[in-house]
């Protein structure tokens, strides 16, 4: 059983499972007699006080302004190493995912904002532009090692640069009042960590008192706090080593990785995942809200990437990633349109109003599903017809 477990948690595809499993507890305790248990968790007052700084917020949005700054700092620690040393730090690896991203972004968003134009609910248009890196992934790994390394590559570079597009959008679009007061105090946080990074410091505890001072200053700011998490994630040195012979950046990210995974995104899926199916009706599904989310995760990623590919692949630009075919490309733009966790967040900080949030995990969620059901199935088909291509060429020879 230990054996089990521990190459459990080691495959690729266990974050992704784990995340399902507390987004289906949500589910079935939000509809269940368990209702009320559920809701005194997300509602548990907490509150942390140093002389006249005061955080008095409900457990929920703890979660969501408190642990998912620390998802974000792990963001913001891939981000930099992806660019520096790994799959977008040559040009032409750059080039496909970044555009694919872009219009991956944007078609969902232009969806969303067609069916809701001229209403409130406008302010919601970049909630289906987010994949969830981990949940894609975890579907794409379990279905084995018959799909390409290639794509697993290209969705995770997508995802990446997707990410770095949701944190643009969040600290542009969904920052309330400002106070300027605490941003100047967060800013000059933030130099004194450039600064120990150009002084060559690699211990992490200062770099993590500072989040901290950062995080603080940001959540009174008015500036969504989890942008702390990725100002921090990007200063931190990854280029010199520290004591041990590691880099700080990726000794941090490593650390950070199995808490994210296995702790900070399932306990935020159990918090926002809750949806009531009573006196569900076709009214609630097609409501503009709720549609526009689950078109946009499931039309418009895959229309944004595949259509953008074949521009760019035609005109030769660039090219597939080496060893994949088009149907498993499609297969994987499908499964980009597993939103989850991301666009929940963002749904999260454009609607307040119980009735919206209710459409946003609708949304969210069926989308999510569509999208899953459909890259699974496009994914094992195209599986079926290599091995059957492969079988023919071994009878050949």
């Amino acid at each position: 059983m230990a054996k089990a477990l521990n190459k459990f948690f080691k495959s690729e595809s266990a974050p992704g499972i784990i995340l399902t499993a507390m987004a289906v507890l949500a589910l079935i305790m939000e509809n269940s007699p368990l209702s009320h248990i559920y809701a005194l968790f997300k509602n548990t007052p907490v509150i942390f006080q140093a002389g006249n700084f005061v955080i008095n917020k409900p457990l929920l949005l703890w979660i969501n302004d408190g642990l998912m700054a620390i998802f974000f700092l792990t963001i913001g620690l891939e981000i930099k190493r992806e660019i520096i040393e790994g799959n977008l730090s040559k040009p032409s690896q750059v080039i496909l995912p970044v555009l694919a991203a872009i219009f991956g972004v944007l078609c969902p968003s232009l969806i969303y904002s067609y069916i809701n134009f001229g209403t409130p609910a406008i302010h919601g248009w970049a909630v289906p532009a987010a994949t969830d890196i981990a949940f894609s992934l975890g579907i794409l790994t379990l279905l084995g090692d018959k799909v390409p390394k290639t794509l697993k590559i290209t969705l995770v570079a997508i995802a990446v640069i997707d990410d770095l597009l949701a944190i643009i959008i969040i600290a542009l679009f969904y920052t309330a009042e400002i106070s300027t007061l605490s941003l100047i105090l967060a800013f000059i946080g933030l130099a004194f960590a450039i600064l120990l990074n150009k002084k060559g410091v690699t211990r992490l505890s200062p770099y993590v008192v500072l989040g901290l001072f950062i995080w603080g200053c940001v959540l009174k700011s008015g500036v969504h706090a989890t942008l702390a998490g990725v100002a921090l994630g990007l200063i931190i040195p990854l280029k010199v080593n520290n004591k041990y012979g590691f880099p700080p950046a990726k000794t941090l990210e490593d650390t950070l990785h199995p808490w994210v995974a296995f702790f900070i995104l399932p306990i935020f899926a159990f918090a926002n995942a809750g949806l009531s199916l009573k006196g569900l009706s076709l009214e609630d599904i097609t409501h503009p809200i709720s549609l526009g989310i689950m078109l946009g995760l499931f039309f418009g990623k895959q229309i944004g990437i595949m259509g953008l590919t074949f521009i760019v692949t035609r005109l030769k630009i660039c090219s597939l990633p080496k060893g994949v075919n088009w149907l498993q490309y499609y297969g994987m733009a499908l499964l980009t349109g597993v939103g989850f966790t991301m666009s929940l967040f963002i749904g999260t900080l454009a609607f307040k109003n119980i009735e919206n949030l209710y459409s946003v995990r609708l949304g969210v969620l069926s989308g999510t599903i569509l999208s899953s059901i459909a890259g699974i199935i496009v994914l094992t088909i195209s599986n079926r017809i290599n091995a059957k291509k492969n079988k023919v060429k071994k009878n050949e020879v």
